[in-house]
């Protein structure tokens, strides 16, 4: 069973018109990159998919049910959004920010238990902010914030994860850390979709990828497959070479 499914998706741009409709499903364990120039509806796209706005048309399926009939609560427990920005609410700290993540288990005025903070702590630390779980969130950098992102969607523990611009803000060490972080989830048997503008990122980490293209059109598949400059010239008008290092394509701009 896939456990994220598009079925004839149309994402509603206002002021566009349809694009090309999306039929995918990502399994189990994969890692899906979504690929194209600034405003092709990267971000639209998985808001959509987390039911945070309509599609125009389709429907999206997540393990197995469509969007409409789960409950906030139970699509929590299965789909997980890191957004790009920050969306702190109001000041608290690095852990008690992670701890909302619990929040979808718990029953309405329940607290957290000493499992719950454990796993906050846990995922705190796979992300190297376990040393800043008293610092309060408002204080911290823009790399730093959506590592404590990262950490709260851990915490979480769903089996789908939407995530925009992953690395957005991240210094290069930690850029390469929440990638290792996203293969292992996939090894662990979660279904990981995310925007990148990096290809290298991509041919280096994904499976598969999408690519949105400004005129609404859109193809999908292996990395390999769609990772080629003819494609990738055409998706962001500009000049590509390409070489292979470690096995994995490297692309430039030309």
């Amino acid at each position: 069973m896939a456990m994220l499914e598009l079925r004839e998706l149309i994402v509603d741009i206002p002021g566009r018109t349809d694009g090309a409709p999306l039929s995918w499903s990502a399994a189990a364990g994969e890692v899906w990159g979504i690929l194209g120039p600034n405003g092709v509806g990267k971000t639209s796209l998985l808001h959509t998919l987390a039911g945070l706005r309509e599609p125009r048309r389709g429907e999206v399926r997540v393990g197995g049910t469509p969007l409409p009939q789960l409950s906030r609560r139970q699509l929590a427990r299965r789909l997980g959004l890191v957004f790009q920005e920050p969306q702190d609410g109001f000041p608290a700290t690095v852990l008690e920010t992670a701890l909302v993540g619990r929040h979808p288990w718990l029953a309405p005025w329940q607290m957290e238990s000493a499992a719950d903070l454990a796993r906050a702590r846990e995922a705190l630390y796979r992300v190297d902010m376990a040393h800043l779980e008293q610092r309060l969130v408002t204080t911290l950098s823009g790399g730093e914030r959506q590592r404590v992102r990262l950490a709260t969607v851990l915490t979480q523990d769903p089996g789908v994860w939407l995530l925009d611009e992953p690395t957005n803000h991240l210094d290069l060490h930690h850029q390469v850390a929440v990638m290792k972080l996203i293969r292992a989830l996939a090894g662990e048997g979660r279904t990981l979709v995310m925007s990148l503008h990096d290809l290298n990122l991509a041919a280096r980490w994904c499976d598969r990828v999408l690519l949105l293209f400004p005129d609404g059109q859109a193809c999908w598949g292996p990395v390999r497959e769609m990772l080629v400059p003819a494609a990738l010239e055409n998706l962001y008008g500009q000049s590509l070479r390409a070489t292979e290092l470690d096995g994995h394509p490297v692309f430039v701009p030309g």
